[in-house]
C-alpha cells in the first residue's frame, strides 16, 4: 500500500482490504524485494574484485520485468540473483543480472532482467554470458506520430517519499552532497519510480485501469529526472497486446528509452 501511495495511486485494488479477492501490489512492486538482494550482491562483488570507487559508480541502466502473477499480502517471497553476463562497453563495464522471485510453493511470481553499468570501469577478458533474457517485440517504426502524450508532475519530495515507501535507499536520490560527489547536478529521481509512474498511466489508458493486466514492463534508463519538474509520457503505439512508449524529462531528453508494456488480454 505504501508503494502504491508513493506513486499517487488511488485504485481500490491497492488499498481496499475489504475486497473479496484482496488487494494486490503495483506491477513494479517487485523492485522492493529485489533491492536488498542487489545490495547483498554488490557487497560480494566489492569484497571479491571491485574497488569501493568502482562499486559506487554502478548505474541502473536497463530493466525488464516479467510478471507471472501479482504479489499479494501473505506471500512469502524468495528472491535470488544470478549474474548472467559481463562485457565491456564504451561507458564502462556492463553487467546483466536475473532476479527470480518465487513463492512458498517454489512457483515463479516474477523475474527481472536488469542491466547495470559500472561507469569508467574496465573488464578484464572477453565478453561472457550464461543466459539472456527473452527478446522484446519489435516496434513498427513506420508509426511516427505518438498515440498519446501525457504530462506527469514530479513533486519536489518524490525521491524521498519513494525511497521510504519502496525501502530503496541510495543517497544519490536523497542527499545532495552525495549526488554532487557523484557528479550529478542535484538529487535525481529513481529510474524505477519514473517507470512505475509510466506503468500506472499506461494501465489506465490501455488496459481499462486494470494493473493486473500488466505482464511485462521494460525500458532503458537514460536522462536524469530532477525535482520538482514534469515528465512527458509518450505512448508511441499499441501493437496487439504490447504498448511501446518513452518518457521525456523536463528538458525533452529521454528518461526512458525503448519502453514496452505487455498486457494480458
Amino acid at each position: 500500500m505504501a508503494y502504491a501511495a508513493s506513486l499517487g495511486e488511488t485504485l481500490p485494488c491497492y488499498f481496499d482490504t475489504r475486497r473479496d479477492e484482496g488487494i494486490v501490489a503495483h506491477p513494479l512492486f517487485p523492485v522492493c524485494v529485489e533491492w536488498p538482494v542487489m545490495l547483498a550482491m554488490r557487497r560480494q562483488l566489492n569484497q571479491a574484485f571491485l574497488t569501493a570507487d568502482e562499486n559506487i559508480r554502478a548505474v541502473h541502466a536497463t530493466h525488464d520485468l516479467i510478471v507471472h502473477r501479482a504479489v499479494r499480502p501473505g506471500d512469502t517471497l524468495t528472491t535470488r540473483a544470478t549474474i548472467t553476463g559481463i562485457e565491456q562497453r564504451k561507458p564502462g563495464a556492463f553487467m546483466t543480472v536475473r532476479f527470480g522471485t518465487t513463492d512458498s510453493k517454489g512457483e515463479l511470481v516474477c523475474e527481472t532482467w536488469e542491466g547495470v553499468m559500472y561507469r569508467n570501469t574496465e573488464v578484464v577478458g572477453a565478453k561472457h554470458s550464461i543466459a539472456e533474457g527473452p527478446a522484446l517485440p519489435a516496434r513498427n517504426e513506420s508509426k511516427d506520430a505518438a498515440r498519446k502524450e501525457i504530462s506527469i508532475p514530479i513533486a519536489a519530495g518524490l525521491a524521498h517519499i519513494y525511497t521510504e515507501c519502496a525501502r530503496i535507499w541510495n543517497p544519490v536520490h536523497t542527499d545532495v552532497a552525495v549526488a554532487a560527489a557523484a557528479g550529478l547536478p542535484d538529487i535525481i529521481l529513481h529510474g524505477t519510480a519514473t517507470l512505475a509512474l509510466a506503468i500506472s498511466r499506461i494501465a489506465e489508458i490501455e488496459a481499462g485501469n486494470d494493473p493486473a493486466r500488466v505482464v511485462r514492463a521494460a525500458g532503458r534508463f537514460a536522462a536524469m529526472v530532477l525535482m520538482p519538474s514534469e515528465v512527458k509520457l509518450r505512448i508511441l503505439s499499441r501493437e496487439g497486446d504490447g504498448v511501446f512508449f518513452e518518457v521525456l524529462n523536463a528538458e525533452g531528453q529521454p528518461a526512458i528509452k525503448n519502453g514496452f508494456i505487455g498486457l494480458r488480454s
